[in-house]
């Protein structure tokens, strides 16, 4: 048992020059200090670091913490070194003399607290040392690394449960801020820990503004940008790749804001300018990857951006809540566009190689190495052998299968950018080895389910932070009240829908039902576009409308309401909450919980009416001079555009580009589209005079604009 050799609070004051713990805060240190394990899921921000480190001065024996993180080991060991707490790391940046003295203080027993990196454990050196000390608590920080199923799984994590055998089951701890139910079990089952005091925070961060800014070009996102930063001033900017992250440091650059970029293609020497400038506030802004963040202690970020979708709610959430660390209000905005999902698709594709994949590059180092089964080639080198048709990602991926399989060891060779590559055995063929396909083809579904449940958030229309909480499995009480959907105004046009549009709203929601697909939970799965299932609402008889579209007792059931009308109703639909999308490249739509409950007549509900309802197209102004008056001013003031109009015309592009398989522009540019929504014009040759509508516009597309300017006008 270990012996406790200081009262809690008297180390919490005298030490870190706290008065009290935070809530969560005091649950791990409770069950620490009772000698359980724990598991402990915090938000970030929420101060896990302090649940290992006070309970390592409070207790007799050494606290090992596990961590992925150099950038973090040294900000937390100089920071418990200046309070004169024996603390050291051990990681690759270690010269040799480093090393060997931090050797000698573990040896001696000199330290309090050692910050090791996971891939640290697979020295018998290190582990023989470690045996012969007394680890009196086994801490591992960013634990959702232990699950294959977590956003950031790192193999060398997955030894720590032998580690903690050999150590003879050390009271551990392990410390997260994302992880799923999926996740948690996978960290249990991986540590064996002993009937583990399981904590749970919360993931609420109750200073946070979330919001989701839908950009149709990257010209929006640098405007979206350059607003946030004048707004908010410091913060981080989070692009998908490295070349992204130049581009955007280039943009924001130029308007004069005080910036750093940071991404893994940089030096280390670059890399720690920009992060110490950032921390020390040199810096106010820092453009780049996901390799930046995580450890990096500035309590002052006011905003995070995400330039592109990322790869996970997790993900999105923990590099989110780098925002707003003292608790003062901050925002976290997503500049979404559903063209940046082949970003995320890519690397999907690379870091999840099919069995296909493993094998070819198996039997390429088979074919190429000499007769004592080694070679050396880059992985640049492979991709091009094998071809355009796989993902260069998907080679390193594959090899690194290889590796954990036992076929191969790679090593660096000296004097050269080439690792050697030494074949197990060579005569062994691929069907021989022990590749586990199932679990390939299992994390790759959990990943792709990843990508569809960040996709779904950014098209989702509810309360951003009561979205995010429900995917953590969180029971919330209502929304946030703060986030960009809770602060939005109704639109004064939204009402109680009745009569006869209720009749029309049940008929539409049969329809997307119809076309989905339910499942054995009883939510719904989505099929069909929005295109296709409104073509089948009004039974159409275009070429190409699936047969069994055309089979549903639904089809032909609003054959009275235009295409136009159509669409305007999905789209009140959708901010209604009675029908969602799947987004991506060609976006899915099925109904929601809401959408089934009116479907049912088991629940009313609130609509803009204005377009598709039944007596839209019968309402006329008091004044018909009136309105030619306003048509007159609106065409004399050159410019003024109609903004509804354009958000509809908007909607109707995005959804033509899904239907023909093509970006947005190569419907109708930006600018023809903003013509139209200024100059309105109501037939299909007055439309056809426009710069920029061209023959297979006014062939295919044009007549679904004038249409929807016809109703929008008639309202």
């Amino acid at each position: 048992m270990i012996q406790q050799v200081a009262e809690v609070q008297d180390v919490l004051r005298s030490v870190f020059g706290f008065d009290s713990l935070r809530t969560g805060q005091d649950a791990v240190v409770d069950a620490i200090m009772a000698g359980r394990d724990a598991l402990a899921i915090m938000p970030t921000g929420g101060g896990k670091s302090l649940c290992y480190q006070l309970p390592a001065l409070c207790r007799e024996g050494l606290t090992v913490v596990v961590s992925p993180l150099i950038a973090l080991m040294k900000d937390q060991v100089d920071a418990l070194q200046a309070r004169g707490v024996p603390a050291a790391a051990v990681n690759s940046s270690l010269g040799t003399d480093e090393y060997r003295q931090v050797m000698a203080a573990l040896r001696s027993g000199e330290l309090r607290i050692i910050y090791v990196a996971p891939e640290r454990f697979g020295q018998e050196s290190f582990m023989n040392l470690l045996r012969s000390l007394q680890v009196g608590l086994l801490a591992i920080d960013e634990a959702h690394c232990l699950s294959q199923w977590g956003h950031d799984f790192r193999p060398d994590y997955l030894r720590l449960g032998r580690v903690r055998q050999e150590l003879g089951y050390p009271q551990t701890m392990a410390l997260t801020a994302t992880a799923t139910d999926t996740v948690r079990q996978d960290i249990l089952n991986t540590l064996q820990l002993n009937n583990p005091a399981v904590i749970i925070s919360g993931f609420g961060r109750d200073n946070l503004d979330f919001a989701i800014t839908h950009c149709e070009n990257r010209q929006a996102k640098f405007e979206r940008i350059r607003q946030v930063i004048a707004k908010w001033r410091k913060g981080i900017i989070y692009c998908s790749t490295r070349k992204n992250v130049m581009t955007v440091f280039d943009e924001i650059s130029g308007t004069g804001a005080n910036a750093v970029a940071y991404h893994a293609g940089m030096t280390d020497e670059e890399r720690e300018f920009s992060q110490n400038a950032f921390i020390s506030g040199r810096a106010d802004v820092v453009v780049a990857t996901n390799a930046f963040g995580m450890g990096i202690d500035r309590s002052d970020v006011r905003f995070v951006l995400h330039f592109e979708i990322p790869g996970s709610v997790e993900a999105y959430y923990q590099e989110a809540g780098r925002a707003g660390r003292d608790g003062e209000l901050s925002a976290c905005e997503l500049l979404f566009n559903h063209a940046d999902l082949k970003t995320q698709e890519f690397f999907f594709e690379g870091s999840n190689p099919s069995v296909q994949t493993i094998r070819s590059v198996y039997n390429l180092l088979r074919s190429r190495c000499n007769s004592n089964g080694e070679l050396q080639m880059t992985v640049d080198h492979m991709s091009a052998e094998l071809g355009k048709e796989v993902n260069p990602m998907a080679v390193g991926t594959a090899l690194s299968a290889l590796i954990h399989a036992g076929a191969i060891t790679r090593s660096d060779v000296p004097g050269s950018n080439t690792k050697l590559t030494r074949l197990t055995n060579p005569a062994t063929p691929f069907a021989a080895l022990p590749i586990d396909v199932q679990a390939i083809e299992e994390k790759a579904r959990r990943d792709h389910q990843k990508i569809e449940a960040m996709t779904r958030y950014a098209y989702s229309v509810g309360c951003r932070q009561r979205w995010i909480l429900d995917y953590f499995g969180e029971t919330t009480a209502g929304d946030c009240g703060h986030c960009d959907v809770c602060n939005a105004e109704e639109p004064g046009d939204v009402e109680d829908i009745d009569g006869e549009d209720l009749v029309i709203v049940r008929k539409a929601l049969a329809g997307v039902a119809r076309a989905s697909r339910r499942l054995a939970d009883g939510s719904w799965q989505a099929i069909f576009g929005r295109a296709k299932i409104a073509d089948m609402l009004r039974g159409s008889e275009r070429a190409g409308l699936p047969p069994q579209l055309t089979r549903l007792s639904t089809y032909g059931l609003l054959s009275n309401m235009t295409g136009a009308k159509l669409r305007a109703l999905f789209r009140a639909m959708q901010v209604g909450g009675l029908i969602t999308t799947t987004g991506g490249e060609l976006p899915l739509i099925t109904l929601t919980a809401k959408g089934e409950s009116v479907m049912k007549e088991q629940e009313p509900v609130r609509l803009t009416r204005r377009i598709w309802s039944s007596t839209a197209i019968k309402q006329v102004r008091t004044s018909t001079l009136k309105r030619r008056s306003e048509r007159v001013l609106a065409t004399m003031q050159l410019g003024r555009i109609d903004k509804a109009l354009y958000e509809h015309l908007s909607e109707l592009r995005r959804d033509l580009a899904a239907e023909y398989r093509m970006p947005v522009y190569r419907v109708l540019s930006t600018e023809t589209l903003r013509a139209l929504a200024t100059i309105k014009p109501t037939t299909i040759e007055a439309a056809s005079r426009l710069k920029g509508v061209g023959p297979w516009a006014r062939q295919n597309v044009l007549r679904a604009f004038v249409e929807l300017i016809q109703d929008y006008e008639q309202v």
